[in-house]
Formats: structure tokens, sequence, C-alpha cells
């Protein structure tokens, strides 16, 4: 990490001609990128390091060419001549997914619905003049293999893992067949290909864009498909319905003739069911096999999104064995299986979580069981040997960055999160009164107050059981209860 850092202050020394005044990482997301928020008086940017420098090239290219045709991306600033880190434009922290959460499905979220459809339409079509497609990441263009690809990947990492019979070779042609069918279409222009509402920025009530180096050349449905049917934005019917046709009225406006409406929905019914499909496999490739606790959430709700678009949106081509198997992963039984056990208000459950220090005792368990599970957080590299963290805690934000960061505490909870959701689907289906959860540390204060702090986050989030979280500081033996 201190590496990464000198790069970010090299460049924008060599750039701005100054030290900036503070350097903040950001939370990490699903790719290996690194972000930093950066200071410098009253501006603020965004650095970015990764060592895919084809993916910052990319990046670094498509929003120069953007930005001059005035499109509403990030400016860039600064790339080290490496091309592993890059400055650029800090847009600010607020998504269309943080907009809908906080006002719900109303006309004002609506209207930014509106613009990010707008916006869509001219960086597909304005952005897709004089394109240089050799700087696509991957393929050039998002045809026939790429579907494929986007068919076989949810094929591998989610529908395989249920272990059901099906007719492979069948299946195969009817992957043919539909990828075949959705390659014909001559709306062929700039394809954002994730263009759902974390990546679109609101700042003052005007949206941007970010995350787009996956760009290629595609289908106009494609990325309509991936907004509105995104499973965490949950817009209704008519919404979608009405969207649609607004932002089929915004391209008629910048293409040379109306596109034939019968023709674009129903292929945009199948980018739908091509989107769906491919966020299952992504999900199925974290949770399944990554074991994400985040992602296996996922599941059942993209499950359920998807169950509701075989319902309601033919799409006029007959797949016989990828229909049959369609209808079987969205039912009941499939759906259930994949949703964690929840409590309620009548489940007599309550999950004790500790922290507490080795150099002390590990805690009594009052409970009458005879104790719990017990977890020594000291394999994990601890924050307490360096001096700017002796005097916080693990719930404090510089030590909750240093062990996700710079130790392996995601992957040691990962397995005892693995571990106690056993337990815990157990006790709540047994009518269980008590479980206890320990986390040991050396002294009290850092690991083991994180992993307590993120293994009752993660039951009540996961199992909506109650939890009382305690920390008993190796120091005094003060005792923090918070339920």
């Amino acid at each position: 990490m201190d590496a990464t850092v000198q790069t970010i202050e090299k460049l924008f020394q060599q750039h701005f001609g100054r030290q900036y005044s503070e350097l903040t990482k950001l939370p990490q997301s699903g790719s290996d990128r690194i972000y930093f928020r950066i200071l410098d008086d009253d501006i603020s940017y965004i650095a970015t390091f990764g060592l895919n420098v084809k993916e910052n090239s990319t990046f670094v290219n498509f929003s120069g060419h953007f930005k001059k045709q005035g499109l509403p991306v990030p400016k860039i600033f600064a790339v080290n001549e490496e091309y592993t880190a890059y400055i650029q434009q800090d847009l600010g922290n607020e998504s269309l997914l943080n907009k809908l959460e906080q006002h719900g499905h109303n006309d004002y979220v609506y209207s930014l619905f509106c613009k990010s459809l707008e916006q869509l339409a001219n960086i597909q079509i304005k952005g897709h003049a004089d394109l240089n497609y050799d700087w696509c990441l991957t393929a050039k263009e998002f045809g026939k293999q790429a579907i494929l690809s986007d068919l076989l990947y949810f094929k591998y990492y989610f529908l395989d893992t249920l272990r059901l019979p099906y007719d492979k070779q069948a299946m195969l042609d009817d992957f043919d067949a539909l990828s075949i069918y959705l390659t014909k279409t001559e709306y062929k222009y700039f394809m954002f290909r994730d263009f759902q509402s974390r990546n679109i920025i609101v700042n003052n009530d005007e949206v941007f864009f970010i995350d787009y180096q996956g760009g290629m050349q595609g289908a106009l449905q494609y990325d309509v498909a991936s907004l509105l049917w995104q499973a965490k934005a949950e817009l209704s019917n008519e919404w979608k319905n009405s969207l649609l046709n607004f932002y089929m009225n915004k391209i008629d406006a910048l293409l040379e003739k109306p596109v034939d409406r019968n023709i674009f929905i129903s292929q945009f019914n199948g980018y739908v069911l091509i989107r769906l499909l491919q966020v299952l496999g992504a999900y199925g490739f974290r949770g399944l096999f990554e074991r994400k606790a985040h992602f296996l959430a996922s599941i059942p709700l993209a499950l359920k999104n998807l169950k509701y678009f075989l319902q309601d949106q033919p799409m006029g081509l007959v797949l016989p064995e990828f229909d049959r198997m369609l209808n079987i992963i969205v039912s009941d039984e499939i759906i259930e299986h994949f949703q964690p056990m929840q409590a309620n208000e009548n489940t007599p459950l309550v999950v004790k979580v500790k922290s507490f220090s080795y150099k002390k005792s590990i805690p009594e368990d009052t409970s009458g069981n005879g104790g719990g599970f017990v977890f020594d957080c000291r394999g994990i590299l601890n924050p307490g040997r360096f001096a700017q963290y002796k005097t916080i805690t693990g719930k404090d934000k510089a030590v909750i960055d240093f062990l996700e960061q710079q130790t392996k505490m995601n992957d040691f909870l990962n397995s005892v999160f693995d571990i106690v959701d056993i337990s815990v689907e157990d006790y709540i289906k047994r009518d269980f009164e008590s479980l206890s959860i320990n986390f040991g540390c050396t002294g009290g204060q850092h690991r083991s107050v994180y992993a307590a702090e993120q293994t009752a986050r993660h039951l009540k989030n996961k199992y909506k059981v109650k939890v009382e979280l305690e920390h008993c500081n190796e120091a005094n033996w003060v005792k923090e209860i918070k339920v």
C-alpha cells in the first residue's frame, strides 16, 4: 500500500506542482482497482490505481473521447507513464441508487432516471461517432461470441451448481439460436456494458457516468435493459414501460430514422434475459465459489427478478430446453434454497457477540449452555503494533481500513460466517434461545472489536435475528453493550 500511495503522490506532484493536503482511501468495489479521494485545499479529486494497464488505458481513452463530445463523464487530469495510476475529476458520492434508496420511487427519482436515459442515448449514439474501438478492453463488439460467453458464464457458475439434469447439447443449441437472434440488429452503437444505478453519479441534480471501461460496440437495448431491470432498483412495471418509451423517443431524435418499436422491444426483452442471467452468473461466482456473503444474499432477489420477467415479457423465440430450465430455477423450491431462514418477532433466539482480551479471559457464558464459539484473531496482523492506531479501536475508520486492506481479516470472517451460519439457522429452526460467539485478540481493542462488529452486522442483515454486542476492553474490562 505504501508503494501505491507513493505512486499517487508522485503523479499529483508532477501534474499540479505541489503536494495535496489529504489522501483518503475509498471503499473497494468488485474490481481490483484501488480508489483514493485527494483533497487539495477546497478541491477534491479521485485517484485510481490498478495493475490492469489495458483496463486503465481503455477508461482514460474513452473518457477523453467522450469529454470532447461534451458527454457527462469525469475529466482525466493526469496519467502516469506506466498507466497504472490516473487522477480524475471528483463527481461526488451520490449515485442514482443512493437517491432511490433515500427518496423512494417518487417524481424526483423518476426525473433522474429520465435524465440518465437521455444521457445514455447521447453517449451511445454521439459517443459512437469516430470512437476508436481498438481501445476496447476485450472484444470490439458485443456479438455472438460475447453473448454466448455471458450465457456460458451463467451455465457454469450458477446453473451447473444446482446439479439439475438437463440436455446439455439441446441447451447449447438454444444458446446458439438466442445469440444469433440478438446479433441481428441494425442498432449497434457504443454499449456501456455495465449501465446500472451505482455507476450513475448525481451531482447538483445532473447525472454523470463512471465505470464504462468494459464498453464496446453493441445493441442499444442492452444498456437500457441493465438499468431498468436492475434487481436492487425494484422498478415497477409501469416505470419500466414508461422509461423505455421515453428512451425510444430520445434515440428516435438522434437516429436518421425512427426505430421499429416491435422489433426493438422484442430484442430488448432478449437483452433483459441476457443481462439477468449474466448477473446470476456473477452472483454465483462471487457467492457460491468465492463465498462472499453479500453476493449469496443477492441470489434470491435476482431469481425473483428473473421469475417476474419470464411471466410477463414474451420474446417471440422458442428455446425448448432453455425455457424448461429457466422455469425450474425460478421455482419456489429453488428460490427458498437460497433464501436464508430469518427470525421474526416471536423467534426466541438471542445471539450474544463479544470481543475480549486474551490477557484477561474468555467471557463467561451466563446462559447455562456452557459456552459457544470462540475465535482467535491473533493470527491477523495487529494494528496495535503501529503508533497511529494505538489509541483508537476496531470501530474507527482508520483501523477498519487497515484490517480490510492490509490483512486477511476478510478471508478470516468469511470462514467464520460459513461456520456460524450453520448454527444460527439450526437454532432459529429449533427455537433455541441463546448462542454465544466470542472474538479474542491480544488487547481486545482492534481485531476482536472489528470482527465482533462485522459479525453482529452480518447476522442482523442476513437473519434479522436479535443480537447483543458486547466489547470487553483489556485495560479495565469496561463493558459496552449494544443491542
